[in-house]
């Protein structure tokens, strides 16, 4: 529990402790179910929680607990939870993403690790299953799981995709091999609306950062060219171009360190969606990626799984 995390009205929780009248009257047992209709400005106050059939209660953060937490919880002091980190052992990809597989690392940049893990059969099919990503701040690593990654990718997710075709990959079992040679199945002309989506929605929030602070994230600034760029090649040449060309590595780099004018990046990304609209009515991508050929991949996936 963190005790920390102010909890948001409307949260579902249940009462850990009787609730009683300032006499001792119980007003709801140990155990009663409710939802926040007040929250405290601090984690020092109580939260008002409205029961079932109207009455409010007043009830300290340590005595609630959020429901939805209540079955991992359950599934954790029966001992079935997996413990995530014996599935590092079940990675199938493991690969460089980032700053040092774009080509625009310093030195002081970490060493971002990414791919996918395929459990044991007998893990995912249990009660209590397996996680849908494995990550590590300490180390920098995030691994999604077979089908979960399968998903992202058919969908065009940029974080994915880059795992697909960074060329610094780390290690990789039969069945990592086996969808690094089949990655082109998963570009289509979705990455347009994907890659697209992403960055309008992004550089509407920088706008508003510059407008309040006078100084925007540059670093996600040139992160988001950079992805533009990226899903223009992709559409331009069907593979997704992960490194950075030398033509535009100086003006990223300038971005990042904040040196370019606002005004000139914006208009630098402005251009590049033309770019981007020019490119998607040329691509000789298909429409949409292969599912059978990702479905029929993963069942050989899972069945490679249960035979260990």
């Amino acid at each position: 529990m963190n005790k920390h995390l102010i909890l948001p009205l409307g949260t579902h929780v249940t009462l850990r402790h009787p609730a009683t009248t300032g006499a001792g009257v119980l007003i709801a047992p140990a155990g009663a179910v409710g939802h926040v209709v007040r929250a405290p400005d601090d984690a020092s106050h109580s939260y008002r929680v409205r029961l079932p059939g109207g009455a409010e209660v007043s009830v300290r953060r340590e005595h609630l607990t959020i429901r939805k937490q209540e079955h991992a919880a359950a599934l954790h002091k029966a001992g079935g939870m997996v413990d995530e980190a014996d599935m590092y052992a079940h990675v199938a990809l493991r690969c460089v993403v980032g700053s040092r597989a774009y080509g625009l690392q310093s030195s002081a940049s970490d060493v971002d690790l990414r791919g996918f893990y395929l459990p044991p059969a007998r893990l995912h099919w249990a009660l209590y299953g397996v996680p849908e990503q494995l990550e590590s701040a300490d180390s920098d690593e995030v691994y999604w799981e077979a089908g979960k990654f399968l998903v992202l990718a058919l969908k065009a997710n940029p974080n994915v995709l880059e795992c697909l075709y960074t060329p610094l990959v780390r290690d990789a079992t039969a069945i990592g091999q086996e969808l690094l040679d089949n990655r082109h199945r998963f570009l289509s002309r979705r990455v347009y609306q994907t890659f697209n989506g992403y960055v309008i929605s992004q550089f509407k929030r920088l706008e508003t950062d510059f407008r309040m602070d006078g100084a925007p994230r540059w670093k996600h600034a040139m992160h988001l060219i950079r992805l533009l760029l990226s899903g223009i090649g992709a559409l331009r040449e069907g593979a997704l171009p992960v490194a950075v060309e030398d033509e535009h590595r100086a003006a990223l780099l300038d971005v990042r360190a904040g040196s370019a004018p606002w005004d000139e990046v914006n208009q630098w990304r402005l251009a590049l969606h033309r770019d981007f609209d020019a490119a998607y009515a040329a691509t000789a991508l298909p429409e949409a990626p292969d599912y059978d050929w990702a479905n029929d991949f993963l069942v050989r996936a899972r069945r490679s799984a249960v035979e260990g």
